[in-house]
């Protein structure tokens, strides 16, 4: 098991989950793009924990 892939993945997870339900508030100072790229980090969080441990991902 790597941690490091771990650690990074729930850190891009969270972060990216932060900034896409702050954008859902009426008023949000985010803009959209930052909501692209949230998207964006939270399917490479969803990798690097998926594929942390040896073998094959599913």
């Amino acid at each position: 098991m790597n941690t490091t892939k771990i650690a990074l993945g729930a850190v891009l997870l969270f972060l990216s989950s932060a900034i896409l339900l702050m954008m859902g508030s009426p008023g949000s100072p985010i803009p959209m793009l930052a909501g692209g790229a949230a998207s964006l980090a939270m399917a490479a969080g969803a990798l690097l924990v998926g594929t942390s441990e040896g073998g094959r991902p599913v």
